[in-house]
């Protein structure tokens, strides 16, 4: 005997139940009897070739839905703690090589207007890591831009365009463009735009004049500073080698 349905609300009761009586065995041998001769299975080569082709078609299909960017970037997360050296405050959190993979991260994170105190967030091509001692970052500079403690959405904002017109290669120089950095202080916070190289004086005037209009800065300063600079040098007193 077998049971027959539901009902929309859930299951029958007992009572009101249906119940149907299978067929002699003889029936059984009878309907089976179109596939008597009929290798159903084909074995186990098939079965995984079969299983394969049907693996790379939805490995393509996803592909197909996602929007590549030129390079794969790293999202890069430090956080103070004095019982560790800088290097070991620093986090990998994650990669991603597609417009909708970036976006999954960027709204997966907190915006750096709800960071603690110093905290930063860094967006950084791949291989390359977020300090000035990389070796891609050695003989760069920065792009800086500071943001006075009350401007909290309008650096998520500036933080959200600056990362798409770096990974949407939007600059004429993308190729000397390493990373884009937010940092989180006290008084102020920073938003900056790493390039390789400081002695490339055409890149840089035209990253930074491409930055302001892209980002629709108007009178606000910004200004660019070497990173062997900032290395021996601190705070205000760091010279700014253009400014704009």
């Amino acid at each position: 005997m077998v049971y027959t349905g539901f009902e929309s609300n859930g299951m029958q009761n007992v009572e009101e139940t249906e119940w149907v009586q299978y067929g002699e065995p003889s029936d059984w041998e009878h309907g089976l009897a179109v596939y008597d001769g009929v290798d159903m299975f084909s074995g186990d080569e098939q079965d995984l070739k079969l299983s394969k082709n049907r693996m790379m078609s939805l490995i393509d299909y996803e592909l197909a839905m996602k929007h590549p960017i030129q390079h794969t970037w790293t999202l890069w997360h430090w956080e103070n703690d004095r019982t560790k050296c800088w290097t070991e405050m620093l986090s990998d959190v994650t990669s991603f090589n597609t417009v909708e993979d970036f976006f999954s991260v960027y709204y997966f994170i907190k915006p750096p207007s709800d960071l603690k105190i110093f905290n930063d967030y860094m967006v950084f091509k791949a291989g390359v890591r977020p300090m000035w001692e990389d070796d891609v970052n050695k003989e760069g500079g920065r792009w800086i831009m500071l943001f006075d403690k009350a401007s909290g959405k309008f650096i998520d904002k500036m933080w959200h365009d600056l990362i798409l017109c770096m990974i949407g290669e939007c600059f004429q120089y993308s190729n000397e463009i390493c990373g884009v950095v937010v940092n989180v202080r006290h008084k102020a916070n920073k938003l900056s735009l790493w390039t390789k190289n400081s002695r490339n004086v055409q890149a840089i005037l035209s990253i930074g004049r491409q930055m302001k209009e892209l980002l629709h800065l108007g009178e606000l300063e910004i200004h660019y500073q070497v990173h062997k600079d900032a290395m021996v040098q601190h705070g205000p007193n760091v010279h700014a080698l253009y400014r704009m």
